[in-house]
């Protein structure tokens, strides 16, 4: 019987030392051709432990790169259109053609400085722009507009808790956006270029290393996003190319560095990172950093090539653009109306006494969250709201998203008839639903479907009926089998064909069952 090496864990072949194979246990090779038994490091004749694996905490950090909510490109008059058809929405600034001067967006800059504001951040008067040079297909001038020695803001931080977790920023700063490259549409194995997105605005927000495990790092994208979205300054949607992440993961101070690229979704940024963390844990303490792609299907990461660094992209002043310099005016229109910060959002929810998951899920949704507390200051009741506007989102404001189709001041007067037991969730919910289908007043239809509804004589009645034309069920819930409750409760919303309150119909049954 072949005993394990002490390398076994991280041997090819299965765990015994040979030749060809690297022993990282005694960090050489078997002095032999064959494979042995054993390491000759381990002592021959006894069973070598195996080496322990040292568990180090991962060191996380983040550059996440969201599109500007603007109608036109960075640094020229392109519109900013995800589906034109390809190559359509172009010009000699933003393919770099010899001659063509940029100028820079306006808009774009008070976007992102209103998003450095509400991060916390040192906005700074005087910012510079760079060209970082590299070669990449999609990339027609040869280099890309950044802000990489003095950035537009640095510091900063976003909270994610409750309870409170700040994570600290390094720097937001604005770059124009490459073009895109498509594989596996064209015959031959061939890759097309849409220019399309080249030139088109981002803010690039980049944390310090200080996440320690994957899900947090997956509830700052979440908390990012929604603070974008809630600011207006994008609209954040990854599956549009709109918000993307690269992540960069360690086990520590001098251990290898990986940046894993290729993340577009959250799952898939707490997937890759988890992946990272566990084949960095047994890979070899001195490994080279790298950047390596997530592959979704086979649920690992690949090697792309070695990790750049700074000076690989030889940074150089743009010679075509002045220092930007921030007016007065344009900060104080960056920092009109800021939104109340997601964290104390929730904290005021959680005191309103809405249960921890949907008050992170109304205060992630701006518009939710601004529709709830809408609804509340009308007079309903916060838990009662919450769990309306969650689950009737669809129903409330319709296929965008955004705009209400039932005020939030009907929605609370719903809700009160609900809690008062006017009307029942199902009731109340169909005329939700009829109002917004068809039009008219909700209270109306509630109106309709309480006049409907079976009142007190007539549930009584139909409890009656019920246990005296089911003798056997009766006997068996006398017997100890009160589960047969439920069966009572659907015996009489099928008779009254749905035209009674199951509320009221379970408490006049169980009434009439402790009485006989």
């Amino acid at each position: 019987m072949r005993r394990s090496c002490p390398g076994s864990r991280f041997a090819p072949w299965g765990g015994r030392c040979s030749a060809r194979w690297w022993c990282r246990s005694c960090r050489g090779s078997s002095a032999s051709g064959t494979r042995k038994s054993w390491c000759e490091r381990s002592g021959a004749g006894r069973r070598p432990r195996e080496a322990p694996v040292i568990r180090r905490a991962p060191v996380i950090g983040l550059e996440v790169h969201a599109r500007l909510r603007t109608a036109t490109k960075l640094f020229c008059g392109c519109p900013v259109r995800a589906d034109a058809p390809p190559n359509t929405l172009v010009c000699p600034v933003c393919l770099g053609l010899p001659g063509a001067l940029p100028v820079p967006n306006r808009e774009a800059v008070r976007l992102a400085v209103r998003l450095a504001l509400a991060l916390g951040a040192r906005v700074h008067p005087v910012s510079e722009w760079d060209r970082k040079n590299y070669f990449y297909p999609d990339l027609p001038k040869g280099y890309q507009i950044t802000q990489q020695r003095r950035p537009l803001a640095t510091g900063g931080a976003l909270d994610i808790g409750p309870p409170s977790h700040p994570v600290p920023l390094q720097r937001i700063h604005i770059e124009e956006d490459a073009g895109k490259s498509i594989h596996g549409r064209f015959p031959g194995g061939r890759t097309g270029l849409d220019f399309n997105r080249c030139g088109a605005p981002l803010v690039e927000v980049v944390t310090e290393p200080a996440l320690a495990s994957p899900e947090e790092a997956e509830r700052f994208l979440e908390r990012l996003k929604a603070t974008l979205v809630d600011l207006g300054v994008s609209d954040a949607e990854m599956e549009k190319g709109s918000l993307r992440c690269d992540a960069n993961v360690s086990l520590g101070p001098g251990a290898a560095r990986v940046e894993i690229k290729n993340l577009n979704s959250f799952r898939n940024v707490r997937r890759a990172l988890a992946y990272e963390i566990e084949r960095l844990a047994g890979a070899d303490p001195g490994a080279a950093d790298e950047t390596r792609a997530w592959d979704d299907r086979r649920r690992c990461t690949r090697r792309l090539r070695g990790k750049e660094h700074e000076f690989d992209y030889r940074y150089l002043p743009e010679p075509d653009l002045p220092p930007l310099r921030l007016r007065r005016a344009l900060l104080a229109a960056a920092g009109r109306n800021l939104p109340e910060p997601i964290h104390l959002r929730i904290e005021r929810y959680l005191a309103l006494g809405v249960p921890s998951g949907p008050a992170r899920d109304l205060a992630h949704r701006p518009a939710l969250a601004r529709y709830f507390d809408r609804a509340i200051g009308a007079g309903a009741a916060a838990r009662e709201a919450a769990h309306w506007i969650l689950g009737e989102a669809a129903v409330i404001f319709g296929e965008d998203g955004e705009a209400p189709r039932v005020p939030p001041e009907t929605l609370a007067a719903l809700v009160e008839r609900v809690s008062t037991g006017k009307l029942s969730h199902a009731r109340a919910r169909r005329a939700l639903r009829q109002a917004a289908g068809r039009g008219g007043d909700v209270l109306e239809w509630a109106e309709r479907e309480a006049r409907e509804s079976l009142g007190d004589q007539d549930i009584e009645a139909l409890c009656r009926e019920i246990l005296r034309e089911a003798p056997d069920l009766l006997r068996r819930y006398r017997a100890g089998k009160t589960g047969l409750i439920d069966h009572f409760v659907g015996m009489g919303l099928r008779r009254s064909g749905g035209r009674a309150d199951p509320g009221r119909l379970r408490r006049r049954l169980e009434a009439l069952l402790r009485e006989s």
